[in-house]
């Protein structure tokens, strides 16, 4: 496969640096992603949805995430970023617009989820990629190595943060609670829409006979590293978010009376905003001749499933927010750390389907609070986050057997 250099200044129109355009989107459509989550509790006490259905609603989404990553990524590799982006936020728009809609209705939740999930699906896997490449000569000569990977996670940390923070203040306090959210988030991606358009393309399309399918191969998921490393720890990146955001406030809502939306949307705020806080120390940690970033990050789990599991246990309020905060941080220096190996793994023109299969495997992490409350009925919490606390010391001992070996450069 070959492309053709495009040379390009390295602020776009109006002096903006490119890579904040794409930053922007990113942090818009992330914020639809994550803005249902808080309102979990609000459906559940006031539209008197189950608990099954509202868990399944949460991971609806990943059904739009996962195909759009696992087309997305390998697609932007062949026909260039600007196509498979660009349209994202108004598929994002379209979900919202259908959440907003249909809070009785189960089914427009859902499809709503799926279309949130699509976008932040394109967004994650061509993003990630475009953003890594605009942080580079000829388009940002200042910026360090690695540094497109962490504006990335920070879009995308800081995007969930605030729009669970403010969904969740909007339908505690704000009028139309069930609408309302959606209806700023409509606004705001339809502004970083048009920010976007002024985004130069950093990958031109490939002049390439390959056929088309062979495209959606990615061969360097078969990298050893990738195999050894990333995969074992990639479902704790959302894993760790989803105990904190989705499962924690679901159990804390009797100590919290008439403010469960506000508290849920507490717990939110605390993880992502952990999560984005610890985001420098995770460059700080990463290395490229060891899986350090990535182990120190699993060893902050274990402590975060342990506080999870007392904070059930007590049915205390501040334990809960200990432990969101605790699983944030191990959230944010999970991220960092998976993203920098795989831009370590993967060349040039496997860039973004690697990230697309990296992000499907963290996405699986959202189907523990269905998984949990399936079980329910034979576990309690304490004991299941306890189960998650020592499945996590020995996701560890994987991690340290490959800490050296695989390394992309041998």
């Amino acid at each position: 496969m070959s492309t053709t250099a495009v040379p390009s200044p390295s602020r776009s129109r109006h002096g903006m640096l490119p890579w904040k355009r794409v930053s922007f989107g990113l942090f818009a459509v992330a914020w639809g992603g994550n803005e249902f989550t808080p309102l979990l509790v609000m459906y559940r006490h006031v539209n008197h949805l189950d608990s099954f259905t509202v868990n399944v609603l949460l991971g609806a989404y990943v059904l739009g995430i996962i195909p759009a990553l696992l087309l997305g990524g390998p697609l932007s590799d062949r026909f260039g970023r600007r196509p498979l982006f660009v349209p994202a936020p108004l598929v994002a728009v379209l979900g919202s617009s259908l959440l907003a809609i249909g809070a009785s209705d189960a089914t427009l939740l859902f499809l709503g989820r799926v279309c949130s999930g699509i976008a932040l699906g394109l967004v994650m896997a061509v993003g990630t990629s475009w953003l890594k490449e605009l942080s580079q000569v000829p388009f940002d000569t200042h910026a360090p190595e690695g540094q497109g990977a962490a504006r990335a996670a920070l879009s995308l940390t800081t995007g969930f943060a605030l729009g669970a923070g403010i969904a969740a203040a909007l339908a505690q306090f704000g009028p139309i609670p069930t609408a309302l959210p959606y209806l700023v988030h409509i606004g705001i991606t339809l502004v970083s829409f048009f920010v976007l358009l002024g985004a130069p393309e950093s990958r031109p399309r490939a002049q390439t006979s390959t056929p088309l399918l062979e495209d959606l191969a990615i061969p360097a998921a078969k990298h050893r590293r990738f195999l050894f490393v990333v995969a074992p720890m990639a479902p704790w990146v959302f894993g760790t978010a989803a105990s904190a955001y989705a499962i924690l406030p679901g159990l804390m809502m009797s100590q919290a009376p008439g403010f469960e939306i506000g508290m849920s949307g507490l717990l939110c705020v605390v993880a992502l905003g952990c999560g984005v806080a610890v985001q420098r120390l995770a460059s700080l940690v990463d290395s490229p001749h060891s899986a350090r970033g990535i182990g120190i990050a699993l060893v902050v789990t274990v402590p975060a499933m342990l506080l999870a599991a007392a904070a059930a246990g007590l049915d205390s309020l501040p334990w809960a927010v200990a432990a969101a905060a605790l699983l944030g941080a191990a959230y944010g220096l999970l991220l960092v750390g998976g993203l920098r190996e795989i831009q370590r793994i993967a060349g040039p023109n496997d860039l973004a389907g690697l990230t697309a299969v990296f992000y499907s495997l963290t996405y699986l992490g959202f189907f523990i609070p269905m998984i949990l409350s399936a079980i329910g009925a034979w576990l309690n919490y304490t004991e299941m986050f306890f189960t998650g606390a020592v499945i996590a010391l020995l996701s560890v001992g994987v991690i340290a057997f490959s800490w050296r070996k695989h390394l992309p450069e041998s």
